[in-house]
């Protein structure tokens, strides 16, 4: 006798990005505790890189991440590393969703997948949802955030399962280089001063003494699941850039979102920065390195490399996303904007190259 919860069609259309009708069949497969009614999925917003669903059967919710669509850049977007590192900080301090499944076939949604649990909690990415707050609350959720990434610099990779989760040794030098190639993978327009920024970096590699740490790779407060009553960091999310190495690259692209992007004309309104940073009423990024340093046995020392890293890395991401939305490959709202981004960010960049 077959359960009609599990055979149950989908609803609904299907956001693009998910087959409903072999996901259905797939889950009751494979995890048939998860299908308790037809199967409903939408996509939820913020995420500019790999696509992250709400999916829905009975009452029961869980979180589809995939890759995006189209033009994915070589190294990235990759499901199994996600799903590695998430699973194997769950014992840790640092906060995370539960990881329920890893689907390696791209044939059942065309790319592959992986299931976590829903985690309650607020993402502020905008100034509608920042400003309300008080500014206690502003500053005790910034804080929390630096602590949460002291807690990740803490973990020992080797004690979790993850000492061969990356290269430590060259760490800095090789995210030149691998991010001067995705840009050359995403090049569609003149970009004034990219190259040079490129070249700069690259002869002026620091030694990178604090290599070997895990690292998240996009930290920032929109990839984190937060609560302010009380103020806590919940889960955090999009792991896609993670590996092992200098946990000053993850305090200088924190740094260019903060400081460069969230004092930027040009990211008001902006869906990549829009709502952080000190004019949104948040602490200074000093203050923040301030907690992070006080909270970790990092050497934290002068930070204008790692920033300039920073800017070059984030406007390669954003070239990408101005690329895959050029293409029609891209799904939300927002993208439109996320080129805009680029040239202050070089801009920056060259300036904290020149201070190094």
């Amino acid at each position: 006798m077959t359960d009609p919860a599990v055979d149950a069609p989908p609803t609904g259309p299907a956001p693009r990005g998910l087959d409903l009708v072999r996901l259905a069949a797939y889950l009751a497969a494979h995890r048939p505790e998860l299908m308790a009614g037809p199967l409903t999925a939408r996509l939820i917003a913020g995420g500019k890189s790999n696509l992250t669903y709400l999916l829905r059967s009975g009452d029961r919710e869980v979180v589809l991440r995939r890759p995006p669509l189209g033009h994915v850049l070589a190294t990235a977007h990759d499901m199994a590393r996600e799903h590695r590192v998430i699973a194997a900080l769950a014992p840790t301090d640092v906060p995370v969703p539960a990881v329920l499944l890893l689907c390696p076939d791209d044939t059942v949604i065309g790319a592959p997948f992986y299931l976590m649990e829903k985690v309650d909690g607020e993402v502020y990415r905008s100034r509608s949802q920042t400003d309300p707050l008080t500014a206690g609350q502003r500053r005790d959720l910034a804080m929390a955030m630096m602590d949460t990434l002291a807690a990740l610099h803490a973990v020992e990779p080797a004690a979790v399962g993850l000492a061969d989760f990356g290269r430590p040794d060259g760490y800095l030098a090789r995210q030149v280089r691998r991010w001067a190639g995705q840009l050359d993978r995403s090049r569609s327009r003149p970009l004034p001063g990219i190259d040079e920024l490129r070249d700069a970096l690259a002869g002026s590699v620091p030694e990178g003494a604090n290599a070997g740490r895990i690292v998240h790779g996009d930290y920032r407060l929109d990839n984190l699941l937060t609560s302010v009553d009380p103020v806590a960091v919940r889960a955090v999310l999009d792991w896609e850039m993670a590996t092992l190495g200098d946990p000053l690259a993850d305090l200088g692209l924190l740094l260019t979102y903060w400081d460069v992007l969230g004092d930027s004309d040009a990211a008001a309104g902006n869906p990549v920065a829009d709502g952080l940073g000190p004019r949104a009423g948040f602490p200074t990024g000093a203050e923040l390195i301030d907690r992070y340093a006080g909270r970790s046995d990092v050497d934290v020392g002068p930070l204008h490399w790692h920033v300039a890293l920073g800017c070059f890395k984030l406007a390669v991401i954003c070239e990408g996303i101005h690329y895959r939305h050029t293409l029609g490959q891209t799904l939300g709202g927002g993208f439109d904007r996320i080129g805009e981004l680029v040239a202050p960010l070089v801009e920056h960049g060259l300036h904290a190259i020149r201070e190094t």
